[in-house]
C-alpha cells in the first residue's frame, strides 16, 4: 500500500466488496433481462450496462491498487493515471453511443451522471495520482473521492437499467 494510503485500507476493503458484490447483482438483473431480444433492446442495454460495468470495475481496480504492497507510490499513481486517462477516452465513446440510441431521450439532467460525474472521477484520479507522487495531503482524500464518485456512478446507472428492464418487461 502507497504510505499515503495507509489510513485508508478500510475504505478501500469496503468499496472494494462492495463493488464486487454490486458486479454480481448486475449479472442477475441482466439474466432477468435476457428477454430483451430486439436490436434496440440490445444497444440499449450495451450503451448502459457496460459501462455500469466499467465504474463496478473501476472502483474494485482502484481499490486493490491502493491495497497493493507497494514500496513506493509511483506503482499506484500509475495505475491511477491510467485508469483516469483511459476512462476519460472510454467516456467518450460511451457519450457517442447514448447520443445516437433513438428509442432514449436523455434530458439535459441525466447526462450529470452519466456524463459529468464520471469526467470529474476520472479528473480526480489524475490529479490525485499527480498529488500522491507529489506526496501532497489532499491526494488520498481525492482518490477516495474519485472511488465513491465510480461507486454512485455505478448504483445510479445499475438502477436505471434495473428500472428498463422492469418496465420493458412489464410492455412485452
Amino acid at each position: 500500500m502507497a504510505p499515503m494510503l495507509h489510513d485508508w485500507d478500510n475504505f478501500y476493503i469496503t468499496t472494494g466488496a462492495a463493488s464486487a458484490s454490486l458486479i454480481g447483482l448486475l449479472f442477475v438483473v441482466v439474466t432477468l433481462g435476457a428477454g430483451l431480444s430486439s436490436s434496440d433492446a440490445i444497444i440499449g442495454a450495451r450503451a448502459f450496462l457496460t459501462p455500469t460495468l466499467v465504474h463496478f470495475g473501476s472502483v474494485l481496480l482502484l481499490s486493490l491498487a491502493a491495497l497493493a504492497p507497494f514500496a513506493s507510490p509511483w506503482p499506484t499513481a500509475g495505475i491511477l493515471c491510467l485508469c483516469g486517462l483511459s476512462g476519460l477516452a472510454y467516456l467518450t465513446t460511451v457519450i457517442a453511443a447514448r447520443r445516437k440510441i433513438e428509442f432514449v431521450a436523455l434530458s439535459w439532467a441525466d447526462w450529470i451522471p452519466y456524463g459529468g460525474v464520471p469526467a470529474l472521477a476520472n479528473a480526480c484520479l489524475i490529479v490525485g495520482a499527480a498529488g500522491l507522487v507529489a506526496e501532497q495531503s489532499f491526494a488520498p482524500t481525492v482518490i477516495a473521492g474519485a472511488t465513491t464518485l465510480f461507486l454512485i456512478c455505478g448504483v445510479y446507472g445499475a438502477w436505471d437499467l434495473t428500472l428498463w428492464i422492469v418496465v420493458g418487461g412489464s410492455k412485452r
